[in-house]
C-alpha cells in the first residue's frame, strides 16, 4: 500500500511539477475564448464572501464564544475548508456563497440542520438555459445516469462527488494547455481511486492497486501522463464536451490498436478540438502520440509525393529503355 502510494504520489508530482503553471498565475479560457487572468479578477460579492472565509478560508479560526464569556480558537474541519484564491480561480468565482447555500447561514453559530439542507445539482441552475446550451448538460445528465457510477449510489452519486463547486474550472482544450488538463482530470478520478477512505464512502468493495491492474499497460508512466483515464472508460459522445457515461472496467479500452491507427479514438475524445484541422504531416494523430508508434502515421504529403515522382522516373526510365531496344533492334534490320 505505502510504495503504491508512493508511486502514484511521485508520478503526478511530476505531471503537476512540468504542466502546471503557478497557483498565482493560472491563466484559462473562458466561453468566449478570451484569456483571464485570474490574479486581477474582483469579485462583486467579496465582501459579503469574506464574512465565510474568515472561518472556511483557514485552518484555524477564533470566535466569540457567549457560554464560555471568552474568544475560542478552533480548528476547521477539512471538508469544510476552502481556499479563497482557489475559489476564485473557480468557474463559480461570480458566485456570492449564499446563492448556493442557505442565507441562514449568515448566522453564527450554524444551525445543525443546515448540515442536511437538499445540494443543487449541475443541472439545477444549468438546465433549460439557452446560455449554456452548446454544453448540453442535459444530454450530459442523461448520460451520467448510465454511468457505472450513478448505478452504484443513483441520486447520491452526484457532480459534486467527482467536482469541486468551490475549486471546479474548465478551460478549453488547446495546444498549449494540454498537458494540464490531462493532469487536472486525472487527478478527479485519483482523488477516489487512489484514496481507500474516500472510495469506501462509495462502494463497500475491497482496496484497488491501480498500479497493478494496468500492469498489462506498456510504459505505463507515458501514459498517465499523456491520455486521460476517461479515454479509455467511457463511452464516447460527439455531442457532448466531455463524455460522462463512465464504462464497467471489463469494457474498457485495452487494445493498442484502438488508440494508436489513423481512427484512433483519441481524436474522438482528447483531441477532438483537433480532430477537424487539416494537418500537412499527414494523420495528425502522428503528431500527437509522436515518439509512439502509430499504425499509419508515417505518411507525409511530402515523402507521399516525392515517392510518386520517384515512382514516374523509374516508370519514365523503364519506358524509354524500351522504346530505344526497339529502335536498336529496329535498326538492326
Amino acid at each position: 500500500m505505502k510504495l503504491f502510494m508512493f508511486r502514484i504520489i511521485i508520478l503526478y508530482a511530476f505531471i503537476n511539477l512540468i504542466s502546471l503553471p503557478s497557483a498565482g498565475s493560472f491563466r484559462f479560457k473562458t466561453e468566449n475564448d478570451k484569456v483571464l487572468d485570474t490574479t486581477s479578477f474582483v469579485s462583486p460579492f467579496e465582501a459579503d464572501n469574506n464574512r465565510c472565509f474568515k472561518c472556511h478560508g483557514q485552518e484555524k479560526y477564533e470566535y466569540s464564544n457567549a457560554t464560555l464569556g471568552r474568544q475560542v480558537k478552533a480548528q476547521m474541519c477539512s471538508e469544510r475548508i476552502i481556499h479563497k484564491s482557489e475559489f476564485y480561480r473557480s468557474n463559480h468565482r461570480n458566485f456570492n456563497c449564499t446563492d448556493c447555500h442557505s442565507g441562514e447561514y449568515i448566522k453564527f453559530p450554524h444551525s445543525g440542520e443546515l448540515r442536511m439542507e437538499q445540494k443543487y445539482n449541475c443541472i439545477d441552475c444549468h438546465g433549460g438555459d439557452e446560455k449554456f446550451a452548446k454544453y448540453h448538460f442535459e444530454e450530459i445528465e442523461a448520460e451520467y445516469q448510465k454511468s457505472t457510477h450513478f448505478k452504484m449510489e443513483g441520486d447520491g452519486f452526484s457532480c459534486w462527488k467527482c467536482h469541486n463547486p468551490h475549486t471546479y474550472k474548465i478551460s478549453v482544450r488547446n495546444n498549449n494547455n494540454l498537458k494540464e488538463t490531462i493532469a487536472y482530470d486525472n487527478a478527479i478520478c485519483l482523488n477516489c481511486h487512489s484514496d481507500f477512505s474516500r472510495f469506501q464512502l462509495l462502494s463497500d468493495k475491497k482496496e484497488i492497486n491501480i498500479i497493478q491492474k494496468h500492469e498489462w499497460l506498456p510504459n505505463q508512466t507515458s501514459h498517465f501522463a499523456n491520455v486521460r483515464c476517461i479515454e479509455c472508460h467511457t463511452q464516447i459522445n460527439n455531442n457532448v464536451p466531455v463524455s460522462h457515461q463512465i464504462k464497467p472496467k471489463e469494457e474498457a479500452v485495452k487494445l493498442c490498436n484502438e488508440c494508436h491507427s489513423k481512427n484512433s479514438i483519441l481524436m474522438a475524445s482528447l483531441y477532438k478540438f483537433e480532430s477537424k484541422k487539416q494537418r500537412r504531416d499527414g494523420f495528425f494523430n502522428g503528431i500527437i502520440l509522436n515518439a509512439s508508434y502509430v499504425i499509419g502515421a508515417n505518411r507525409n504529403e511530402y515523402l507521399n509525393l516525392i515517392s510518386l515522382v520517384i515512382f514516374v522516373l523509374v516508370i519514365g526510365v523503364i519506358i524509354i529503355h524500351i522504346i530505344l531496344r526497339i529502335r536498336k533492334k529496329a535498326n538492326n534490320y
